[in-house]
């Protein structure tokens, strides 16, 4: 907060920060250190004078950073190549070194984290417009008259009416263990103020979030909200409406199962299922379908911000220009064209990895964080059998939002089980409309496939079945390398080989016998198999 943003920070700040940079840089040294002795941290060890920061030199050390990605890439690489020895010694040094991490108190637990992500969100502490009040008295728990209570802390409206209490427990404790304590104090507040708040239950590390008013079970989050997504929420009690008479636009979706994907949707939504997941054959119009849900999700106010999310740029590209022709009035922003401003747009489109790193860089002009864990409220996931499984699932864990995957084909393996990211079962989608009911109601028309072979690709090279000729210009090629087999496999081949002539047949027996269009002069909608990537690419290009 200090070097990002212009506002200032309290010395209590900075001496925790320090303390706890001081203990990791402790922890460290336990784990990896040579000549390890435990120390403590001493506040007197702190210089009195105070220290002048030179802003401007810092971001040029910033910029000097950046330049040194690669060396810092290399880096990583090497730490890789060495992880094995490094928890070895670890390992070696657990059994002969001691230390314990600093157990603290429910107090120092608010002061230490809570205090900090709260102010990272830009909640005031204190001065004329402080919106967080701490250890708030509330009179009549459990409905008692006189019984008195005392809020960790209340987050308040610009209207000054409560938004949320936060309930908090020291870091070693679980956060549930608040949970009848959080509910009795939004009690007491609904009571004296005729509205009810949000809850959020933490030990620092973890957050949970309840809204009872709306009838949502509790549910894990990463973050506090901020107060505009508060207020939304607290808001939306009365502006949403009911989805179970919706408008499904022709314009946009007009075919009865495109239309029904929509209903299951909305239906999922109404029966408190924050994810979903439509199967449907590609072709049939996922894209439009979904289009279809964000416009019924919009008009009743459902969502506000919403992410659509591919693995490739082109699909990123085409999809944002699906959604401008549709949806003419919202504002959307590619993150991967810097033209586009992501602070001034509702949806945003993005890859994987350019999400990843957007949470953390994007900053809006007042230099806080854009993507905050509430910034979206639906998340579209397009081709959700791909890409969202290990890293790129805590883009889902990070983001508190509905979550709609879209597919032709979801994958049911153990570690790889689509249905088990949207919290389904096996086997059993939100909405499906598969290629046999497509082509069957004749919205599809049938596959055909062309399967072409070259005897080196199907049988590999055998030495003794060579011509003379061949075994001649074998020996030439092979003549240095004594580990090659006089016999190579067909897989061998297939893994290494790049054989232009190879190509070459492909190429004229697909323009020579693949579907034409347009009166016989283009080639028409073809998907190429092959055996090695390079080959793929090769014949793409």
């Amino acid at each position: 907060m200090a070097v990002h943003t212009e506002r200032s920070v309290s010395a209590s700040d900075a001496l925790m920060s320090l303390r706890s940079l001081f203990e990791f840089i402790e922890w460290i040294d336990y784990c990896y250190g040579k000549q390890y002795e435990e120390r403590h941290f001493s506040e007197g060890d702190i210089p009195k004078e105070k220290v002048v920061v030179d802003t401007k030199k810092i971001k040029e050390q910033e910029s000097l950073l950046g330049e040194k990605d690669a060396e810092i890439e290399k880096l990583r690489k090497q730490i890789a190549a060495m992880a094995e020895q490094f928890t070895a010694s670890k390992e070696e040094n657990q059994q002969s070194r001691n230390f314990e991490a600093e157990d603290i108190s429910e107090f120092l637990t608010r002061k230490k984290y809570i205090d900090v992500d709260l102010k990272q969100l830009g909640w005031k502490f204190e001065g004329s417009d402080a919106d967080v009040w701490e250890e708030y008295e509330v009179d009549g728990m459990a409905g008692v008259l006189g019984q008195k209570g005392y809020v960790d802390y209340v987050l308040y409206g610009k209207n000054n009416l409560p938004l949320a209490v936060v309930e908090a427990k020291k870091s070693g404790v679980d956060a549930n263990v608040g949970s009848h304590q959080a509910k009795l104090y939004a009690d007491c507040l609904q009571n004296q103020y005729g509205q009810r708040p949000l809850i959020f239950m933490t030990n620092g590390f973890e957050i949970f979030f309840v809204n009872d008013f709306a009838g949502y079970p509790k549910r894990q989050v990463s973050g506090f909200f901020t107060q505009d997504e508060l207020q939304l929420e607290v808001d939306r009690r009365k502006q949403r409406v009911c989805l179970e008479k919706i408008n499904i636009k022709d314009e946009i979706t007009n075919r009865p199962y495109q239309k029904e994907a929509v209903t299951a949707v909305c239906d999922a939504i109404m029966n408190k299922h924050r994810k979903a997941l439509i199967v449907q054959a590609t072709g049939s119009g996922k894209t439009r379908v979904s289009i279809s849900i964000v416009d019924v999700l919009r008009r009743h106010n459902y969502v506000k911000n919403i992410l659509f999310l591919a693995d490739r740029k082109a699909l990123v590209k085409q999809a944002k220009n699906n959604y401008t022709n549709l949806l003419p009035d919202l504002s959307c922003c590619n993150l991967l064209d810097n033209k586009d401003d992501p602070e001034q747009s509702r949806m945003i489109f993005s890859t994987y990895p350019t999400m990843m790193n957007a949470i953390d860089e994007q900053k809006s002009k007042d230099g806080k964080k854009i993507f905050t864990s509430a910034h979206f409220d639906l998340i579209i996931v397009d081709e959700s059998h791909r890409s969202i499984y290990k890293k790129y699932q805590e883009i889902f864990t990070y983001f508190d939002a509905y979550l709609l995957g879209m597919t032709a084909t979801p994958k049911n393996e153990i570690d790889k089980n689509t249905y088990g990211i949207f919290d389904l079962e096996r086997g059993v989608p939100t909405f499906a409309y598969e290629l046999e009911k497509a082509v069957e109601e004749k919205y599809l028309v049938n596959y055909s496939t062309l399967e072409y072979k070259s005897k080196i690709m199907e049988e590999g090279v055998h030495y003794d079945d060579l011509s003379d000729e061949d075994k001649e210009e074998f020996e030439q090629l092979f003549d240095d390398d004594e580990n090659i087999d006089k016999d190579i496999s067909s897989d061998a081949i297939n893994e290494w080989l790049f054989n232009e002539d190879t190509l070459d047949i492909v190429l004229r027996e697909l323009m020579d016998k693949g579907l034409k269009i347009e009166g016989g002069d283009k080639l028409g909608k073809t998907i190429i198999f092959a055996k090695n990537s390079r080959h793929a690419q090769a014949i793409v290009d």
